[in-house]
């Protein structure tokens, strides 16, 4: 005879291990989009998870960890992309097209969650916003060598600053989020693709 579960639904455990976060970081991004971040409880992200404070506390220790986490792991994902490609042996200006147009899908994949973490940012911890800039920082540090590894080499214009050239590209794919809409004209590959091109005519040296 099978011994019954006595495990409450959404409590941690077997193949919730994976589901549970998931479901909560899903409706945290539909509740925080529809009703805000500072007005959205704890107890309405559980029912609309279909899981226990328990079960969310085992994963998250407070609503500020939900709102990290959206976008941490889009930032995660995003670093891993950027290091597979710039570490390849590809030449070094389709290494750099590589990365921005794959910065413009991931972030277009993820748009709901990085406009929302975008607009409700100043309301994490002191603690947190510092980690998500020292994360962010290492993720464009490591674009901007890209960038001045073609200076260097002459491949590059020099007369304009790499830390200039990659913060104007950045500003750009954040504000994607108030203009593109699923079901355009353009998928998020084109988009990505002609912000590379653009990024990388702006680079092409002088004559």
């Amino acid at each position: 005879m099978t011994r019954a579960s006595t495990r409450k639904p959404g409590e941690a455990g077997g193949d919730d291990q994976a589901a549970v976060p998931r479901r909560l970081l899903e409706h945290a991004t539909k509740l925080f989009a529809k009703k805000g971040f500072d007005r959205t409880s704890v107890q309405e992200i559980v029912e609309a998870a279909g899981v226990t404070k328990g079960a969310m506390y085992h994963y998250f220790g407070s609503k500020d960890d939900l709102l990290y986490e959206i976008y941490a792991r889009v930032l995660r994902e995003q670093t891993r992309q950027l290091e597979s490609v710039a570490s390849s042996a590809a030449p070094l200006r389709e290494r750099l097209g590589a990365a921005a147009s794959d910065v413009v899908v991931s972030s277009i994949d993820n748009l709901d969650d990085n406009t929302i973490f975008l607009q409700s940012m100043h309301q994490l911890s002191p603690d947190k916003q510092k980690a998500v800039r020292a994360e962010r920082r290492k993720y464009h540090e490591r674009f901007r060598g890209l960038v001045e590894e073609g200076q260097a080499s002459g491949e590059f214009r020099t007369d304009k600053p790499a830390d200039v050239v990659v913060d104007f590209f950045f500003g750009s794919v954040h504000h994607l989020g108030s203009w593109y809409r699923r079901g355009g004209t353009l998928s998020a590959r084109q988009v990505g693709d002609h912000y590379a091109d653009l990024l990388l005519d702006a680079l092409r040296p002088p004559g």
